[in-house]
């Protein structure tokens, strides 16, 4: 090989690894950084110069399995994985759990190549997966809920009309009662009803800035009129593929959940913001297809937080912190935001809750030249 052609597979390999969206290093054999690439040097913090300075055991946390993880690779020459390694520390962060990979490089022996796959990410796949399951089960129960109750119900609400023209006037409250809680009844099944509902909805090129303006509008009109909204805004942002009524259905529900969390403090304050954050994708069910979830959208207040034994279950149906809630509505919008081929997730701390929604921008069709065959391959339902 040429000396040009040499130059030019090195700096092809290396534009390859600076593609890679996990965090690369080349640990050689006296433990210092030989290489790291551009996800690498935003997880540690450092320039890759900065890092070639310093031993592997020095970035990470003491006693981290990942040092004899580097020591058996090295031993047996060949590649190992492990899962769920906490390297969190002062240096590194606060919650960095990550899924390794580590492997020899047969051409300089005693170097190892570690790749470090953030657990934050493939949770958030877990979690949306379990949200869009979670979903599912209600579907069925919503319809079965619609079917076998509400009839039932309209008779008993009937029954207790007529009683109520025909008791004396100190016991209408009880014939009162028995419609107020029918009719209470009859609004929870409605409200489950939406989760049935599978038809396709229409989606079109979406400013989300627009919809988040029209959702802080019916809040200042409202149940936030007391409350202090902020927006901190990439104006940069391209179009969401959505539904414009369902966005406002999901950001709505968030931002009355925020009002309500935050209802007793003097300094409560909401904050919407909205950012550009390349980097996850996402495998789409029955397809070989991955997505890409750049557009991230957020609904961020200064409540005491979500209780931490309510945070992983906090999609599913029926959980809820609210004395008089019916936890439907957070597993609405992951199903809405799921629909979407989104994700929703909550982290939460006191005096600092934020749902975030990650989603994907909308892609223009690809055009078609002039006196080309159209092909129908469906029908619109």
């Amino acid at each position: 090989m040429s000396k040009s052609q040499s130059t030019h597979s090195d700096a092809l390999a290396l534009a390859v690894l600076n593609s890679v969206q996990n965090p690369v290093i080349l640990v050689d054999p006296t433990g210092h950084v030989a290489f790291a690439n551009w996800e690498a040097e935003s997880f540690f913090g450092a320039s890759a110069a900065q890092l070639a300075r310093h031993e592997i055991s020095t970035l990470i946390p003491f006693g981290s399995p990942l040092l004899a993880l580097i020591d058996q690779v090295r031993e047996r020459k060949a590649p190992v994985n492990e899962y769920r390694v906490d390297l969190s520390s002062p240096r590194l962060g606060q919650d960095k759990l990550v899924d390794l990979y580590v492997a020899p490089v047969a051409s300089e022996p005693g170097s190892v190549v570690v790749v470090f796959q953030e657990r934050s990410m493939a949770d958030k796949i877990d979690r949306q997966l379990t949200h869009r399951a979670a979903a599912r089960s209600v579907t069925g129960l919503a319809s079965m809920l619609a079917h076998e109750i509400k009839n039932p119900l309209s008779g008993i609400r009937g029954a207790a009309q007529l009683l109520e023209t025909s008791v004396p006037d100190e016991d209408r409250a009880l014939t009162r009662l028995i419609c107020d809680e029918t009719d209470r009844i009859v609004s929870l099944v409605d409200r489950m009803e939406v989760f049935s509902d599978e038809r396709p909805v229409a989606r079109q090129p979406i400013n989300i800035h627009s919809v988040l303006d029209h959702v802080k509008a019916i809040a200042k009109a409202g149940f936030g009129r007391d409350i202090k909204v902020s927006e901190n805004y990439d104006p940069s942002l391209p179009p969401v593929h959505a539904n414009r009524d369902q966005l406002v259905q999901v950001f709505l529900n968030l931002v009355k959940n925020a009002a309500e969390a935050i209802a007793d403090q003097p300094d409560g304050e909401i904050m919407l913001t909205t950012a550009y954050r390349p980097g996850i994708r996402l495998s789409v069910a029955g397809s070989r297809e991955k997505i890409s979830l750049p557009l991230e959208f957020c609904v961020i207040d200064n409540g005491p937080g979500v209780p931490a034994d309510l945070l992983p279950n906090l999609f599913d149906p029926f959980i809820t912190t609210k004395t008089n809630g019916s936890g439907l509505g957070l597993a609405l919008v992951a199903k809405i935001i799921g629909a979407h081929g989104g994700i929703v997730e909550c982290d939460s701390q006191n005096r600092r809750t934020i749902f975030r929604v990650l989603m994907p921008m909308h892609k223009e069709a690809p055009a078609v030249e002039p006196g080309a065959a159209h092909t129908i391959t469906g029908k619109a339902k």
